[in-house]
């Protein structure tokens, strides 16, 4: 089963967040956003998927990329094949 959309789960006032909406905006990526900031459900979700609390975190078909830059997404998006 492929999913074909990552999920990004972003805070509000995040710069790292912010870099990689840029990002994947730029190169036309489609993401669903997932809000972390005042909702625990999505911050609990986002806890269990990489084990910490910091954002941005990606989930893209079961592998996640947590806590990163946009050099870290080009890298992780690269070995994929995406870009």
């Amino acid at each position: 089963m492929t999913q074909t959309v990552p999920t990004l789960y972003v805070k509000t006032g995040c710069p790292w967040c912010a870099e990689a909406i840029d990002f994947l905006n730029e190169r036309g990526i489609a993401y669903t956003p997932v809000v972390v900031t005042n909702n625990a459900e999505a911050m609990d979700a986002m806890f269990k998927l990489s084990g910490q609390a910091k954002a941005p975190t990606l989930e893209w078909n079961g592998e996640v990329l947590a806590d990163f830059g946009a050099e870290e997404l080009e890298q992780f998006l690269a070995a994929k094949g995406v870009i």
